[in-house]
């Protein structure tokens, strides 16, 4: 972000703190608990929403090399993502066009060809079919070109691989982003290595996930015996950039800024900083590192998390350090993630039939809108499509 907006961020985050209030929305909110335990619901929410935005497939540097290739699940999908020896990254369904074996059992590699394990039809890492026994005599009038594999839309921007997996054409990412692009632009992101990476799976939805990352009226009770004494209580403010958002979360630290060193002040030091990228990743910006979350939502109650610390290049040699901070994010989600799967076997018991969001928590129900917008964009394109039919004999 730019000078001028980060200072703004900080001041506004001391008057909070000096007016002994909070960041309050207009009003409390609810959300049906439905959101959280519908299969119906959730295959919705893979079809419309997970399927027709760009999703943050991998890190630059997991993808560095011209043969490199990655085996992914994207959207209940199964997907292939190669660097061709022209050092286009390219994401394919992982699917042979022949009787629809998945090509790729390997999680990742270097490789420039791949074959099948069912009838060895061979493909190249720019997704062409370059090789089928007896191709000629037992497929007569088909052209090898009409198999290659089903390409994807793949995009490289702000150090990540981009894919969605449905839908014709390119897409813009920063115009995606609604805005976020130069922030994340000034993050170097591109310059960035794994430093830590574990999977792990959450008996929750990945929404009640999403939604304890963007309050912080939990963060002196659920954390306070880990980081909750170095934060402020209750005290974040958000934006909404598009379909995406940026909270802030306040360090005590803050509060003891000296305004004589206002040239020196830097947010990532007195603030947690999270992005939020709709729908499934989110970066929390430390002081020296960034914490990125991808969710892989896997059904109503259960998510796959991938937990990665993301450090500067030219300090790989700090291995210690990284796997510290690793195990202090980690330790802190899985606090969230506990009671997020306490949560979701409350709501299933019937107990409540909403969600109720006080006007400190009005990041919850912003988000939600977004969500929801989505899924009322595909109802209305539905009906339009398949208009009800009259009743009553009209004409």
């Amino acid at each position: 972000m730019d000078r001028d907006t980060e200072l703004q961020l900080i001041d506004e985050l001391l008057e909070i703190k000096a007016s002994r209030t909070f960041y309050l929305d207009e009003g409390v909110t609810r959300s049906p608990v439905s959101r959280y335990i519908s299969q119906e619901r959730f295959d919705l929410e893979r079809e419309h929403l997970f399927r027709q935005v760009p999703l943050i497939a991998a890190h630059v540097s997991e993808l560095a090399e011209p043969g490199s290739f990655l085996r992914k699940n994207l959207a209940g999908l199964p997907v292939l993502l190669t660097r061709d020896k022209e050092g286009r990254a390219n994401a394919f369904l992982n699917v042979c066009r022949h009787r629809g074996t998945q090509l790729v059992e390997a999680g990742s590699g270097c490789s420039h060809k791949f074959t099948c394990p069912y009838h060895a039809w061979t493909y190249s890492s720019a997704g062409k079919l370059i090789a089928a026994p007896h191709f000629k005599q037992g497929f007569t009038g088909e052209d090898k070109a009409d198999y290659g594999l089903k390409r994807l839309m793949c995009e490289e921007r702000h150090g990540f691989i981009w894919v969605r997996a449905r839908g014709e054409g390119d897409v813009d990412i920063d115009g995606f982003l609604g805005g976020l692009g130069e922030e994340l632009a000034a993050l170097d992101i591109e310059d960035m290595f794994l430093a830590s990476d574990e999977t792990i799976e959450v008996e929750a939805n990945w929404k009640l996930i999403v939604e304890g990352g963007i309050e912080a009226y939990h963060f002196k009770v659920a954390h306070r015996d880990t980081i909750g004494p170095f934060f402020e209580d209750n005290l974040s403010t958000y934006r909404i950039f598009g379909d995406h958002m940026r909270s802030i979360l306040m360090r005590s630290s803050m509060a003891r800024l000296a305004p004589d060193t206002r040239e020196d002040w830097r947010l990532r030091d007195h603030a947690q900083v999270l992005y939020n990228l709709l729908p499934t990743s989110s970066l929390l910006v430390q002081q020296d590192h960034i914490a990125w979350i991808h969710a892989e939502p896997l059904g109503p109650a259960k998510t796959q998390l991938r937990l990665a610390t993301l450090a500067p290049k030219a300090q790989a040699h700090r291995a210690d350090h990284w796997a510290h901070n690793h195990q202090i994010t980690k330790t802190t989600l899985m606090e969230d993630f506990v009671l997020n799967e306490s949560m979701q076997k409350g709501i299933a018991s019937g107990a409540i039939e909403y969600m109720t969001f006080g006007r400190f928590e009005g990041a919850l129900d912003a988000y939600n809108r977004v969500v929801e917008g989505y899924l009322d964009q595909a109802t209305a394109l539905a009906d339009a499509a398949n208009p009800p039919a009259r009743r009553n004999g009209g004409c």
